[in-house]
């Protein structure tokens, strides 16, 4: 599958373009976001929250042209998410006028 990062997070885990990922369980964010901070752990802390895992005030989650930000963590993602068809998106907020 495919994970889009904005820039600072790509800067930060030393990656151009997208990310690919090999996942072998169900395709949720939760397993999506474990995977890609198990394969760079400098992402740990920066798309969650460390203790809680809950996600970060201005990061959110888009495919499909969804908005999956909200969704419960363990919700499975769209099937063209799974076969790497589309990229799940981790976008940056913006706050302020």
């Amino acid at each position: 599958m495919r994970v889009k990062l904005p820039t600072h997070l790509r800067r930060l885990a030393g990656v151009d373009g997208e990310v690919r990922l090999d996942i072998a369980e169900e395709i949720t964010t939760d397993t999506v976001l474990a995977a890609l901070e198990e394969r760079y752990p400098v992402l740990r802390g920066t798309i969650r929250d460390l203790a809680t895992g809950r996600r970060r005030a201005f990061v959110r989650y888009f495919a499909c042209e969804q908005d999956l930000s909200h969704d419960p963590p363990g919700t499975p993602l769209p099937s063209r998410v799974a076969d790497g068809s589309e990229p799940f998106l981790v976008v940056g907020s913006m706050a302020g006028g």
